[in-house]
């Protein structure tokens, strides 16, 4: 399997290598839980995807062993970060996580959409918000917490993990399921009698980060190595060989 094309390796300086790898190894925060980001081989078990391929890219620039530490929700990779478990992660932008993660410019961006079942009134976005409507979201996600700032007349029902959204919207007969779209496409085939609405909700800016007390020299590294690697092309040739459609690449200005 062909990997990504690697860009020109930079040099960073001990202090840099340190503020990564404090422990001598870098530790990745992997959601399993966006299907974007990553999954599971079905051969050999292990975290493959985009977020895979950058963390291995950016340990090897580091010049230190990489160590995967693989959640199933966005929540818990949130929690990786704050509870000292992960040197880096991948997370959607969010005013409420930059408190404790200093976020580079997203590198890829993908949509959220609701899904409902095949009979239901809904119809479209507009329609969602109202009173008496229940929402499944998976707990911690970009879409929960934008969507609980969102929705002022309907109701959030939290799931733990976002692939776990459409079952329980199934089982709890909720009206409305909300998610990245390629997940929510899979589930809907899976569990049938779905569709999804016609236009996303949200667009998710998808970022790396890091502790910010790992200081600003840490968060401008990482800042300019997504840059790079949006430039170069590995993040497009890295969603290519993972098979991953409906996603783009960020642009330097998204």
């Amino acid at each position: 399997m062909t990997e990504p094309a690697q860009a020109q390796t930079a040099a960073p300086d001990a202090a840099i290598v340190k503020s990564f790898a404090p422990a001598g190894a870098l530790r990745a925060s992997i959601n399993l839980g966006n299907p974007v980001l990553a999954n599971t081989d079905a051969k050999t078990g292990e975290a493959i995807g985009v977020s895979v391929d950058l963390s291995r890219e950016l340990a090897r620039r580091l010049g230190v062993p990489l160590q995967l530490v693989v959640v199933k929700s966005a929540g818990n990779s949130v929690e990786n970060i704050e509870q000292g478990k992960a040197d880096i992660g991948f997370f959607a932008i969010d005013p409420k996580r930059a408190r404790e993660i200093s976020f580079t410019r997203p590198y890829v961006l993908i949509e959220g959409f609701y899904a409902v079942r095949r009979d239901s009134p809904i119809t479209g976005n507009d329609q969602v918000d109202r009173a008496g409507t229940t929402v499944a979201v998976g707990l911690g996600s970009a879409y929960d917490l934008f969507l609980s700032r969102e929705l002022k007349q309907a109701s959030i029902v939290r799931v733990p993990t976002s692939p776990a959204v459409v079952q329980a919207f199934i089982d709890q007969k909720l009206d409305v399921a909300a998610g990245v779209k390629q997940q929510l496409e899979h589930d809907a085939q899976k569990a049938g009698g779905l569709r999804i609405l016609g236009e996303r909700f949200m667009v998710i800016r998808q970022a790396m980060g890091v502790p910010t007390s790992r200081g600003e020299q840490a968060a401008a590294y990482l800042a300019a190595f997504v840059e790079e690697m949006k430039a170069s092309g590995f993040v497009a040739a890295s969603l290519a060989r993972n098979g991953i459609e409906g996603a783009n690449v960020a642009g330097p200005n998204d």
